[in-house]
């Protein structure tokens, strides 16, 4: 199952890693998921100790459990430097051991006591809030390793007493709800991405030729204003200026249409890398074909290539991922009134990568979690908000990284990060 951004992963929940984590400013799902699980392990198992040992205590604790869960939220904290591979590694043992194997271990240990019954539900509910790929394994496999520790331990007669045996209909009847309610969430978006997808295939096919017959009656006038007559006075400044601003409009038009008609129309399977893509030739098409309103327009964006390198992609693809990622830097220079664009080719990093930068109005840090969800777009007129989610899904697709950095008012990068293919 597609996974879908998770409301859980909220501005409150940026915040707090902010917090926690005050060196790491990237808008990365991946990083933040690891140090909450590294501060919840690594904090939570040595109070809970206390609080089940002390304050309340159960029938039954197990240090050596609860200080491997120590082990491992503090292994989170190196594992959140590490790669993308490592980060999901660590994120499903830690989803794993913390959740369904040491509540289960320790709810089936207790007797089935009223405390770890509520603990395992809450614990199946957290668990159940990441994607199904990690969900369902992890739940799968902890739950059978702690039935083997609870056999190991000579207490498997306690698996089948009558606390642990009654609360399996209700496990079942949460796990088919979190199920259904998950669904239902994935249905109403594929039902908004066709009415989208129906939308936008009658838009596109109304507007195309109204716009091609603007675009070719304003080529005309240009020509019959260009033979008439040599001579410059203002309205007819005024006139060209005009034709200009007409022609940049279609031609963001159509640029739009290109691109919601990919997001649109494009299935996650038609994404998968087909061709070796040369990053700066993408550079430069996407220059190419952006609708610049004029030359004053085009000056405020650079190009560096400091290092060229290839990646596996489609190239029309990559295109689309440039135009649209300059296209809201533009946005956001008009907005600012100030700023300027710059694109930097970086083959030489360790992990090739391209950097967007723009200095203009930045995102600022309650919106930052916000802007690769589907549908989220701010200010709420500035469009549908499927530019970024489209970028972020083509990007996933070809096994790279999508992050943005950034400054309230100041600046906004975005960090573009390729696996390595080869560097010219």
């Amino acid at each position: 199952m597609r996974f879908a951004p998770d409301p859980a992963w909220s501005h409150r929940s940026r915040r707090l890693f902010a917090t926690l984590a005050p060196g790491r400013h990237e808008a990365n799902p991946g990083a933040l998921r690891v140090i909450l699980l590294a501060w919840f392990g690594a904090a939570g198992f040595p109070l809970y100790y206390w609080i089940f040992s002390e304050l309340f205590p159960q029938p039954y604790e197990d240090f050596a459990a609860r200080a491997v869960g120590t082990a491992i939220g503090l292994l989170g904290f190196a594992a959140v430097h590490a790669d993308r591979f490592w980060r999901k590694l660590y994120v499903a043992l830690a989803a794993m051991y913390y959740l369904p194997f040491f509540c289960t271990y320790m709810f089936v240990m207790n007797g089935g006591s009223h405390i770890w019954a509520q603990c395992l539900m809450v614990a199946l509910i957290a668990l159940f809030q990441f994607e199904y790929r990690i969900a369902l394994p992890a739940w799968l496999a902890g739950t059978c390793c702690a039935v083997l520790c609870v056999i190991a331990r000579q207490r498997g007669a306690m698996l089948l007493s009558y606390p642990v045996l009654e609360q399996l209909p209700v496990h079942a009847f949460l796990l088919a709800t979190l199920s259904a309610l998950r669904m239902g969430r994935n249905a109403l978006e594929r039902q908004k991405l066709s009415g989208l997808r129906e939308g936008l295939g009658t838009v596109a096919h109304e507007m195309r030729t109204p716009l091609a017959s603007v675009e070719a009656n304003v080529r005309g006038l240009t020509r019959l204003l260009r033979d008439a007559d040599d001579g410059c006075t203002p309205q007819r400044d005024q006139i060209r200026l005009a034709m200009t601003r007409i022609q940049y409009e279609v031609r963001c038009m159509n640029h739009l249409i290109d691109m919601f008609l990919v997001n649109a129309s494009t299935p996650p399977t038609r994404l998968a890398p087909i061709e070796t893509v040369s990053m700066a030739n993408a550079v430069h098409a996407a220059m190419r074909r952006y609708p610049f309103r004029d030359p004053v327009h085009a000056a405020k964006v650079s190009v560096e290539v400091r290092r060229n390198f290839r990646f596996p992609g489609q190239e029309e693809l990559a295109v689309v991922v440039l135009l649209n990622l300059l296209r809201n830097a533009m946005k956001a220079i008009q907005r600012a009134g100030k700023g300027r664009v710059r694109i930097v080719v970086d083959g030489g990093h360790a992990i090739p990568r391209l950097l967007f930068i723009d200095t203009a109005c930045g995102i600022s840090p309650r919106r930052m979690p916000l802007i690769f969800r589907r549908f989220y777009a701010h200010p709420p007129q500035n469009g549908n908000g499927i530019g970024l989610a489209l970028c972020h899904q083509i990007m996933h697709a070809w096994h790279a990284n999508i992050r943005c950095v950034s400054r309230e008012s100041a600046y906004a990068i975005f960090v573009l990060e390729f696996p390595r293919s080869g560097a010219q």
